[in-house]
């Protein structure tokens, strides 16, 4: 029977100044790194969405920190202290609620402030919902958009859905509980009988993953009042046919600015038809003046 190797030990090796960008479990507490821990453990400060969530994190792994508050309600009084801790040199954490910093949160707006004050930003990889719905709702990974939270009134979710039609990807939405079934109405109206899939509870106790085209999805009860944190994916479109008359006009724009084999490449490219036959096109266009 082999034997398990020891986990490495959490490092005791100084920790730089800067930002650091730290994501925690979504759900399960066992999802945190080990690098992650060797930042909260070191850090001068940690920044907390809700330092009530992020105590309960710190007391599971007996980490003695000081927590401040740092959400949308006060960031802009907040930005300006945070930057003179970090030009004094210190070690500064941020995290949210759950997940990775600044996917859905006003993390953006220190690291942005940060990056252009000069100071150095890390990342701590770890947890992210929108990542861990895509790699179990079964739809296609190699292209996907992840648009945040819909609007929370129809029209205005729908002209937001109405957006995304055309784009060739899988879409990853996070929306509240008591709007799930509205807004999978809206996305089954918006882009019709494509895939989808509702997560929720991703990594705990009653983690769930529903998976079905949009209107299934729409009118099953599951969806009236479920409860947890909920991600929404919508599988990309079928592709649109090229029409008769696209090559050519696309052709005639890459041309003016493009020597011929290059336009050929960047119109094959994009409306996916064979290249010889889009350069023996471009000569027959050329020829013709």
């Amino acid at each position: 029977m082999s034997r398990l190797l020891a986990p490495p030990a959490l490092s005791d090796a100084p920790l730089a100044p800067g930002l650091y960008l730290v994501a925690t479990p979504i759900g399960n507490l066992r999802d945190i790194t080990l690098r992650a821990l060797d930042v909260l453990n070191a850090c001068d400060v940690l920044l907390a969405e809700d330092t009530r969530v992020s105590g309960k994190l710190l007391a599971a792994y007996s980490i003695s920190k000081r927590l401040q508050r740092y959400d949308e309600h006060v960031a802009d009084r907040e930005t300006p202290r945070i930057l003179e801790r970090l030009e004094a040199g210190e070690r500064v954490a941020l995290v949210s609620d759950a997940g990775t910093p600044m996917v859905s949160d006003p993390g953006y707006r220190l690291a942005q402030a940060a990056i252009a004050a000069g100071h150095p930003v890390f990342p701590i990889p770890g947890a992210s919902a929108a990542l861990a719905a895509l790699t179990l709702a079964g739809l296609p990974t190699d292209r996907f958009l992840f648009a945040g939270f819909p609007p929370p009134k129809s029209a205005a979710r729908k002209t937001f859905f109405a957006e995304l039609a055309n784009v060739r990807a899988t879409l990853i939405f996070y929306e509240g509980a008591s709007r799930v079934a509205d807004s999978l109405a809206d996305m089954a109206a918006v882009f019709g009988p494509r895939q989808g899939a509702v997560a929720r509870e991703l990594t705990k106790l009653y983690e769930t993953c529903i998976r079905g085209p949009l209107d299934e999805l729409a009118a099953d009860p599951r969806f009236e009042a479920p409860k947890g944190e909920i991600v929404i994916l919508v599988g990309p479109g079928e592709e649109a046919p090229v029409r008769e008359g696209d090559a050519e006009a696309a052709l005639r724009e890459a041309m003016a600015r493009l020597p011929l084999g290059e336009a050929a490449s960047e119109v094959a490219r994009a409306l996916g038809l064979p290249r010889r036959d889009l350069y023996r096109q471009a000569l027959a266009l050329k020829d013709a003046g």
